[in-house]
């Protein structure tokens, strides 16, 4: 059935954890977006889904703070700005869980004692005897409700989600039943929005779970990577994500990648195992959300099939961004360059099938925007090469050639294949 066109399109925007190297690449990606994009307003969506780090972005578009002044408050070392973002926040000890929990030890030891149950078991059984003494978190984000309300505050903002003008939901993790909580809907928009920020990225074992009405909330991915079904369910007609962590493919050369981003030329990896164990876990953990995401985008698509899904995420064979602390600083600026370059290459080598399903919504690629290579968020390490533009044209036309020649294929079974 041929659906009709929508007058005015409804459309939401789904934004995927990561941790801070998340909410870099997010920030990158949208600058990109919101400059190359002509049709749409990011500040103007009908609904805003965070998780985790996606939680800040989401809950600042949705106040109306535009992309480019998420890059200047989020990114830039601008300490001297009153709304600016200090990363050291979420690297302060969390002394409070310290010594609240070192405050049961005492009780424990001499209960264990008088049970005669310490001494006469293994050392595993006495740890785990008194593991309620041991701190769930070692870093406290409580600044992160502070800092945010302040934020939120501002002449045209809101930390209350029932006075926002697009709908915003944010997802936690309860951590007693394990289900997802939906900040923003009924029964839960009573909490500050900076508050559900705080909860939805409080990632267990780094962050202690963050209490909200006598229950204990954690980060929301933990069920699933993005929550795009909170809007699906409420009905638009197109669905924009943003994934920024993927698992990387060590087995590709970066020969194309490398052309089209010519600032970001890391060593090559021979292997994953070569990183040793953090590069195995970063990986493993990387794949364990990936496939998840792959699976939940591929039920989207038959669940509501008069809704557009529209993905945008890091190309799997680039090692600039898999190789980045996730949870360092000190490279900010350059990875938010990073990511924005690589969203309009993205652009520009999906031109073809993004212009047709975008143009549906009256969304246009402005191409003067994204062949315009002077354009940066900050200033390059080095110019690109002739060579490597040619490289990158190249890469593109054959990008977009593809596009048409699966366009053009009749589905599998049809008579005439």
């Amino acid at each position: 059935m041929t659906r009709q066109k929508p007058h005015t399109p409804r459309i939401a925007l789904a934004m995927a954890g990561g941790g801070p190297l998340g909410a870099i690449f997010e920030i990158g990606a949208l600058c990109a977006l919101q400059e190359s994009l002509e049709g749409i307003d990011f500040n103007r969506l009908q609904h805003y889904v965070g998780v985790s780090a996606g939680s800040f972005i989401a809950a600042g578009l949705a106040n109306g703070i535009t992309p480019q002044q998420l890059f200047s408050l989020f990114i830039e070392d601008r300490k001297h700005q009153a709304e600016a973002f200090d990363p050291a926040w979420l690297l302060r000890p969390a002394f409070a869980e310290f010594f609240s929990r070192s405050m049961l030890l005492p009780g424990l030891l001499m209960a264990g004692t008088l049970q005669g149950t310490l001494g006469r078991k293994s050392l595993m059984r006495t740890l785990e005897y008194l593991s309620p003494s041991l701190p769930t978190g070692v870093f406290s984000n409580a600044q992160i409700n502070v800092e945010l309300a302040k934020l939120f505050a501002k002449p045209g903002r809101s930390n209350d989600f029932r006075q926002l003008k697009s709908r915003l939901t944010l997802v936690a993790t309860h951590l007693d039943s394990c289900e997802a909580v939906s900040f923003g809907r009924p029964g839960w928009d009573h909490v500050p929005i900076s508050k559900a920020v705080q909860a939805s990225a409080a990632l267990p074992g780094l962050f202690p779970p963050v209490e909200i009405d006598g229950q204990h909330f954690v980060d929301g991915a933990l069920i699933k990577t993005m929550h795009a079904s909170i809007a699906l369910d409420e009905g638009v007609d197109l669905m924009l994500c943003i994934n920024p962590l993927v698992p990387f493919d060590a087995s590709v050369r970066q020969t194309a990648l490398d052309a089209a981003t010519p600032w970001a030329a890391p060593e090559p990896i021979p292997r994953i195992a070569a990183g040793g164990l953090p590069a195995v876990l970063s990986q493993t953990f990387r794949s364990l959300i990936h496939s998840r995401l792959v699976l939940g985008l591929k039920s989207y698509e038959q669940a509501y099939p008069n809704t557009d899904i529209v993905l945008f995420e890091p190309d799997h064979r680039d090692p600039e961004l898999y190789l980045a602390n996730t949870f360092s600083y000190s490279q900010r600026r350059h990875l938010a360059e990073h990511a924005y370059q690589q969203t309009r290459q993205l652009l520009r080598s999906r031109q073809t099938g993004l212009s047709s399903k975008l143009g549906y919504h009256g969304i246009t690629l402005n191409h003067a925007v994204l062949d315009d290579t002077s354009r940066h968020l900050c200033r390059p390490r080095r110019e690109p090469t002739r060579i490597s533009h040619a490289l990158t044209k190249l890469h593109n036309i054959m990008n977009n050639l593809n596009q048409v020649v699966q366009a053009a294929e009749p589905p599998k079974g049809d008579p005439a294949w």
